[in-house]
């Protein structure tokens, strides 16, 4: 199984952040600036704070217990995909339905029904995950789970598009129109197509699951970089004017 990866641009809003925080931080100190050298230090500290966090979901890194946890997870993440498509996709109602229209490939295509079903218990499963982790009192810090909850969104489509692909291949298609056609076909059906299903998933690898995540949330968790240098610049502000006051 292949996924296509985006490539990540050269100097991403992470970078930016970090080397503008890195500048204003020099600059203070070069013009003996307290207020300018504790706003860079304060946002510099924030921002490489945040994109440690960020990561560490996708990578592992030696010396640092929990780094790497979506690729560590990646059995659960494959358990919580099977069950998705088990559950939602293929129940006996579903399946019901399926055989009482014509099989041609039109009447057998599953993208409607891919766009009604709720995924957000499967983003709701992997925001869980990284909060069980040794991850997750980092990610308190900066709002818990629902510093995340802007990322539900792109998560569902992407994950949405990727089902669809899937779902409309001619290999599955032809597979699901076979078994369609035997008699009695409603007796194994869900078991015939949980084989599919796990022999599929059965070629995912650790690295091909962090792919997958990194191509659908990393951007937007960027954002976690900018926020953790403004808000640490906003400290090292309030605390030279607290400083002055004490």
């Amino acid at each position: 199984m292949k996924t296509a990866v985006q490539q990540t641009p050269v100097l991403d809003k992470s970078a930016v952040t970090n080397l503008l925080a890195l500048a204003i931080m020099l600059t203070g100190y070069g013009m003996h600036s307290d207020v300018l050298f504790n706003i860079g230090l304060f946002a510099v500290s924030g921002a490489i704070t945040n994109w440690l966090a960020v990561h560490m979901l996708f990578e592992k890194v030696p010396g640092l217990y929990g780094s790497g946890v979506i690729p560590a997870r990646f059995e659960q993440f494959k358990q919580a995909i099977s069950e998705l498509m088990m559950e939602q996709f293929f129940s006996e109602a579903n399946i019901d339905r399926f055989l009482s229209t014509r099989s041609d490939k039109q009447s057998l295509d599953l993208s409607g029904v891919i766009t009604k079903v709720d995924l957000a218990p499967a983003f709701d499963a992997l925001v869980a995950t990284v909060a069980q982790s040794s991850l997750g009192g980092m990610l308190s810090m900066f709002g818990g789970e629902e510093a995340l909850t802007p990322l539900k969104q792109p998560f569902i489509e992407k994950m949405q598009q990727s089902l669809a692909d899937i779902a409309k291949s001619d290999d599955f298609y032809e597979l699901l129109k076979g078994e369609l056609e035997q008699p009695g076909v409603m007796a194994d059906m869900r078991s015939q197509i949980q084989d599919i299903v796990e022999q599929r998933l059965a070629e995912l690898t650790p690295q091909l699951v962090k792919e997958m995540v990194q191509q659908m949330i990393k951007t937007h968790l960027g954002w976690l970089v900018v926020w953790g240098g403004v808000f640490g610049g906003l400290i090292g502000l309030v605390s030279v004017y607290l400083q002055r006051l004490l």
